[in-house]
């Protein structure tokens, strides 16, 4: 940041190093009725959340409501995160490649919930900062001995789930290979761990979706795709009970989330239509995420682990072509 040009009650805020309710309601009110218009009052928000050791309750909402409304909806172009922008932003609340604090962390999420497009970057390094605390122990999600390194909680997994529904948005946008590399890093990082079993729903469900969708499936919403809950109807009888019990609704509730509802005349229509897309594209469960996955699951020298052996087992079941790649994997499953 550059040289930082403050109002008299901020530059006030900023040598006091305390923040008080009278404060925020006062920041509200005088300083920032008009919301926070520009990038030096944004920066300026930030040196006092930096600055400030002791800060009241009311502080970390308020900042995080302010620099949001600045940065999604005074910035140009409004509502839409730019590149530059999310540049500026990663810069701003980063030491080290990690955001510095935890209010600085929900303003990171919070951004991505009410943007209504971002740069992949974004989810990205939201995603990264967990994988930080659950693999290295590292990071502000750490501070507080809340947290423990090497495991996935459910706070972690619920975080993860939010920042991957943030990032969709309203629109069908299928995770990202970046989004899908992070998730099996964490995977990997914590698979002799007794972590918590939502991690396994939504390892599979997220993998899943960035493979299937390489396919030529309609991607659904996130929130359709991700969702946590526990459908009614039982894993197909193939799968017997553990895909079950892997992942909330069995095959049949993800293959669910891939189909558009109507009667059944139109859903057999477009049903075969989609397998006869899909059998034109049999060079593409796409080559390269063929590849990737076999890469990411085949070329080590262990047993599948069980999330593993989930997310292939959906994988021979729901798809028509298999790519060459992926079958001597596919073979090691039921």
């Amino acid at each position: 940041m550059g040289e930082l040009i403050m109002s008299a009650p901020v530059a006030g805020l900023t040598s006091k190093n305390r923040i008080t309710a009278e404060d925020v309601t006062m920041l509200r009110g005088e300083v920032f009725a008009d919301g926070v218009v520009t990038r030096g009052e944004a920066e300026a928000l930030f040196a006092l959340d930096q600055t400030a050791r002791d800060k009241c309750a009311e502080w970390a909402p308020f900042f995080v409501e302010a620099v949001t409304d600045y940065i999604v909806h005074q910035e140009k172009p409004e509502g839409y995160i730019s590149q530059e922008n999310a540049d500026w932003l990663v810069r701003t609340i980063s030491r080290d490649g990690m955001v510095d604090s935890h209010t600085e962390l929900e303003l990171l999420v919070h951004v991505l919930e009410e943007a209504k497009s971002s740069p992949e970057q974004l989810s990205a390094y939201a995603l990264e900062q967990v994988a930080h605390a659950v693999t290295d122990g590292n990071g502000p999600l750490m501070r507080g001995g809340s947290l423990v390194s090497g495991r996935i909680a459910k706070a972690e997994v619920d975080l993860l789930r939010r920042i991957l529904y943030a990032y969709g948005g309203d629109g069908n946008i299928a995770i990202s290979k970046a989004e899908a590399e992070i998730l099996f890093r964490i995977n990997d990082q914590t698979a002799a761990a007794g972590n918590d079993p939502s991690w396994n729903d939504l390892f599979v469900k997220a993998i899943a979706n960035y493979v299937m969708c390489s396919a030529g499936y309609e991607p659904p919403t996130r929130e359709v795709a991700l969702r946590h809950e526990t459908f009614l109807d039982e894993a197909e009888p193939t799968l017997g009970g553990f895909f079950s019990r892997m992942v909330s609704g069995g095959l049949a509730g993800i293959r669910e989330a891939y189909q558009s509802p109507g009667d059944i005349e139109a859903e057999w229509e477009a049903k075969n239509r989609a397998a006869e897309a899909l059998a034109r594209r049999a060079e593409t469960i796409d080559a390269s995420e063929a590849e990737w996955l076999a890469e990411r699951i085949g070329n080590c020298q262990r047993p599948l682990r069980d999330n593993e052996r989930a997310l292939l087992t959906l994988i021979k079941h729901a798809s028509p072509e298999i790519h060459p790649a992926l079958k001597p994997l596919l073979d090691k499953v039921a």
